[in-house]
């Protein structure tokens, strides 16, 4: 038996949860959130409480078991509190701003990056070199906030480039001290 997947998901007062037509649909305070459930899950709710069940015990079910309970913990967890990435540019003349629904962004190229903000995403830059991505949809904020960092990488010389806030770059040393002169 999955561990995950056996413990209830508690539903806090604000949240709806609706399951029908083999998808769930989660409302609360920060949005509407919903999923297309697999037909190995079932999905009960009890006493403000959410459990999830499977059908079978071969090694997908049991898989999919785990994972969809916590799918939708993220999607409760998502509309009542939301969740917040954080990304710091660092190089010079790199800086990042918001106008309308597109992030435009400085990088050094011989071209200002712009990209488009999809619905259900806020970026805010309390800095010209920081962005914070706001959204209650975990799997759109991680993809977003990979999409703009893969665009210029942190680079291992000088650390230039776009990071996660906190994440750590190995640095290396250039041809000129490793030769050893």
């Amino acid at each position: 038996m999955s561990r995950i997947g056996k413990k209830p998901v508690v539903i806090p007062k604000e949240v709806k949860v609706e399951v029908k037509d083999g998808s769930i649909f989660v409302e609360g305070p920060k949005g509407k959130l919903n999923r297309k459930l697999s037909d190995r899950i079932k999905v009960e709710t009890k006493d403000g409480q959410l459990f999830v069940s499977r059908v079978a015990d071969t090694k997908m079910d049991r898989a999919m078991h785990g994972l969809f309970r916590a799918l939708i913990a993220g999607m409760v967890k998502g509309v009542t509190e939301g969740f917040v990435k954080e990304l710091e540019i660092i190089g010079v003349g790199f800086k990042a701003s918001v106008s309308g629904n597109k992030l435009n962004m400085s990088l050094g190229f011989s071209h200002p990056v712009d990209i488009p903000i999809p619905a259900g995403l806020k970026i805010e830059t309390p800095k010209p070199t920081q962005l914070t991505l706001r959204s209650a949809d975990k799997e759109l904020i991680g993809k977003v906030a990979a999409e703009i960092r893969a665009i210029y990488p942190p680079e291992p010389y000088k650390g230039k480039g776009i990071r996660y806030l906190g994440e750590h770059i190995k640095k290396k040393v250039g041809k000129a001290q490793a030769t050893g002169k």
